[in-house]
C-alpha cells in the first residue's frame, strides 16, 4: 500500500484518507492506532505488530518528532531481527514507499501529529 500524501493530522494512502494516528501492515490498515501514552511507544504498543513478524517496521514519530521511542522496544526489535527505521513522519512515508517495492515485510506506524 502505497502512501499518497500526508500532512498534520491526515495521511492518504491507495486513495483513502485518515485523519488518526495509524499501523500499514502488508493486508491491512489499522486506522485506530494508539499507545499507551501518546507521545511514547513502548513494548506493549508493538505487539500486533511482532505477530506481523516484520522484516522492518518503520515509525513515523510526528510530523515534528514528538513521539519517543522506548530503549526496550529498540532491544526488542534487535532481538527479534527486526530492522528498526524511525524518522519525522513526512520521511517515515518517504521509506515506506521506497520498502515497499522491496521483497520484504514492512510494517509501517505513523503518528500523524507532534
Amino acid at each position: 500500500m502505497e502512501i499518497d500524501d500526508c500532512s498534520f493530522g491526515r495521511i492518504k494512502i491507495d486513495g483513502h484518507e485518515y485523519t488518526r494516528d495509524v499501523i500499514i501492515y502488508p493486508n491491512r490498515i489499522d486506522s485506530s492506532w494508539w499507545r499507551k501514552e501518546g507521545h511514547r511507544l513502548q513494548i506493549e504498543d508493538v505487539g500486533d505488530i511482532l505477530g506481523t513478524k516484520p522484516d522492518i517496521l518503520v515509525v513515523g514519530r510526528g510530523q515534528y518528532g514528538g513521539m519517543k521511542i522506548d530503549k526496550g522496544v529498540e532491544d526488542l526489535l534487535r532481538t527479534k531481527g527486526i530492522e528498526l527505521r524511525a524518522a519525522e513522519t513526512p520521511e517515515a512515508c518517504q521509506i515506506h514507499n521506497r520498502l515497499i517495492k522491496s521483497k520484504k515485510i514492512i510494517v509501517t506506524a505513523l503518528h500523524l501529529t507532534c
